[in-house]
C-alpha cells in the first residue's frame, strides 16, 4: 500500500505558505523562556497567543493554570465516538538564548538563511508544534471537519522538567483519555530521511556542592594546609568512570536492560558516519564507553556527564585564592529499566564515599524523567510509515534518541496509548545552543505528512 498527500491539503498549504511562515515568526519572537523568572510574563504571553492561534485554526482553545506555567489545550471532538481520538503534546518554552554573542542574528528575530529558519524554539519545540496546529488548520478550513477526533496539549515548563505536568495529566485523565499520542519534538536521522523513534532516555540531573573552609582564602597563606574544594571535587568526578569510559558508580547498571539483536542489527545497519559526526561537532575525537559503536553510545547506553562547573576566580587576570566552594551540575541519561530516584541514591552514595576529608560534600535533585521504549507494531504505526512516506518520499527509519522528553513516561502510565514520536528536526539543529535552527523545507513537509496521517489513522 502507498499513500500521497492528498491533493486539496496539499493546495491548502502552499496558497498559505506566507501567511503560516508568518504566524510561525510571530510566535518565535516571544521569549517565552521558562527557565528565567524575568521572562514570566513572556512566558504567559506565548500561552495566550498560542491559545489564540488554536482559536483561529478550528480548536475549542483553554489556558489551564498548573503551579508553574500554564498548559494550553486544545480540542476538536466532532468525529464521533466511533472514530480515535488523537493527543498531539508539544511545548512552548524555550532554552535561554545565551551566549547571546554567538547568535548571527537576534535569537528572538526569526530569520531565513540558506533553507533554515533560526531563532530560538524554531525547531525545539514551537516549530514542531506549529506545524500541527496548522495540520489541523488545513482539515477544518478545507473540509470543514478532520477524520479523527483531537487533543492538543502544550504545555510551558518542559525545558525545566515538565515538574507540573505529570500531575496535569493524572488530574485531567478522563479528558485526555485518548487511543494514541503523537509527538513531534525530536530529529530525524538525516536531511530526506524520515523517521520514527523507538527510545528516549530517561534523566537524573542533580547539583554537587563541595564546602570546605568559611571564606576564600589567600592560596600562599593556606594553601597546602587546607583542602581546596576545587581539587576535591576534580577528585570526585573523576571517579564516576573508569579507564573504559565505563560509569564506575556501584550498581549503575544493575537495571540497563539489552536491545533485542534485530534492533541492535537494524541500528548497525542505518547509514552512519563518525567522520561525519565530528565534523557536526568539531571535535577532535570522539569518545565514550568503550565495546560500543558511536550509535550505540548516543541511543542505547546510559551516561554520566558533567554540565557545568564553578569555583574560585575566573576572571580576567590572577588571584591566587583558595576558594572556599566548588559546583558542579551533573546529568545522567538513562536507558530502560534504570529508575532516575534510584540512579540519584547511588550517586549520592558514591559521592559521599569517595568524598576526601576536609570538605562537606551536598547532592541537590534538581529534576528528572523515566527512560522509555516503543513497541513499534500496530495501526498507529502503519499510519505513520504510510504518511511520512507521501510527504518525503523516503521509507522512514527507525531510530533512537539520546535525549529526554519526561511527559513521555507520564502518558504512558496515566493514559495507557501506544505513542508515536515523529520529529522533524535534523542532527546539529543547535537545539540548545546559539544559531537554532529549522529546516524550512522539514516545516512544509511536516505538515504535510502530519495532515496525512490523519486521513490514515
Amino acid at each position: 500500500m502507498t499513500a500521497t498527500v492528498p491533493a486539496d491539503l496539499d493546495t491548502f498549504f502552499g496558497s498559505n505558505r506566507a501567511r503560516i511562515e508568518h504566524e510561525l515568526f510571530d510566535f518565535l519572537r516571544i521569549p517565552s523562556v521558562s527557565a528565567r523568572s524575568e521572562h514570566n510574563a513572556d512566558t504567559a504571553r506565548a500561552a495566550q497567543w498560542l491559545a489564540g492561534a488554536f482559536g483561529a485554526a478550528g480548536l475549542k482553545a483553554e489556558v489551564i493554570p498548573t503551579g508553574g506555567h500554564p498548559v494550553v489545550l486544545g480540542e476538536w471532538r466532532g468525529a464521533g465516538a466511533d472514530r480515535p481520538t488523537v493527543l498531539v503534546y508539544g511545548h512552548y518554552d524555550v532554552q535561554p538564548a545565551e551566549p547571546l554573542g554567538l547568535w548571527t542574528t537576534p535569537a528572538f528575530e526569526p530569520t531565513v538563511r540558506d533553507g533554515r529558519i533560526y531563532a530560538r524554539g524554531s525547531v525545539d519545540d514551537k516549530g514542531q508544534l506549529y506545524l500541527h496546529v496548522k495540520a489541523i488548520e488545513a482539515h477544518l478550513r478545507v473540509r470543514g471537519r478532520l477524520p479523527i477526533n483531537i487533543i492538543v496539549l502544550a504545555e510551558g515548563e518542559e525545558e525545566v522538567g515538565s515538574d507540573n505536568l505529570g500531575d496535569f495529566v493524572r488530574a485531567h485523565r478522563d479528558r485526555l483519555r485518548c487511543d494514541a499520542v503523537v509527538i513531534s519534538d525530536s530529529s530525524m536521522f538525516a536531511p530526506g530521511q524520515p523517521s520514527i523513534l523507538s527510545s528516549l532516555r530517561g534523566l537524573t540531573y542533580l547539583q554537587l556542592d563541595v564546602e570546605g573552609p568559611s571564606s576564600d582564602l589567600h592560596s600562599g597563606i593556606y594553601g597546602g594546609g587546607v583542602i581546596n574544594p576545587a581539587t576535591a571535587l576534580a577528585r570526585i568526578i573523576a571517579t564516576f568512570h573508569d579507564a573504559n569510559g565505563r560509569i564506575a558508580i556501584p550498581g549503575f547498571y544493575d537495571s540497563v536492560r539489552d536491545w533485542d539483536p534485530a534492533t541492535r542489527a537494524h541500528m548497525r545497519a542505518l547509514p552512519f558516519s563518525d567522520a561525519n559526526l565530528l565534523k557536526e561537532v568539531g571535535s577532535p575525537a570522539l569518545g565514550g564507553e568503550a565495546g560500543y559503536t558511536t550509535l550505540e553510545r548516543l541511543w542505547r547506553r546510559p551516561t554520566c556527564e558533567i554540565n557545568g562547573l564553578l569555583s574560585g576566580y575566573t576572571a580576567e587576570g590572577a588571584k591566587t585564592v583558595l576558594p572556599s566552594r566548588a559546583m558542579a551540575k551533573v546529568s545522567c541519561r538513562l536507558v530502560p529499566d534504570q529508575d532516575p530516584a534510584v540512579i540519584e541514591k547511588l550517586l549520592q552514595a558514591h559521592v559521599e564515599r569517595v568524598a576526601p576529608a576536609g570538605v562537606r560534600v551536598r547532592v541537590t535533585h534538581l529534576h528528572g524523567g523515566r527512560p522509555w521504549r516503543a513497541d513499534l507494531k500496530g495501526p498507529l504505526f502503519d499510519a505513520a510509515t504510510l504518511a511520512l512516506e507521501a510527504a518525503f518520499h523516503r521509507t522512514p527509519v527507525i531510530v533512537g534518541e539520546g535525549g529526554s522528553i519526561p511527559v513521555v513516561d507520564d502518558f504512558v502510565q496515566a493514559l495507557g496509548a501506544p505513542i508515536l514520536l515523529m520529529g522533524f528536526g535534523l542532527p546539529g539543529e543547535n537545539a540548545h545552543a546559539p544559531d537554532e535552527w529549522m529546516s524550512v523545507e522539514n516545516f512544509e513537509l511536516g505538515m504535510r505528512a502530519v495532515a496525512t496521517l490523519w486521513d490514515l489513522m
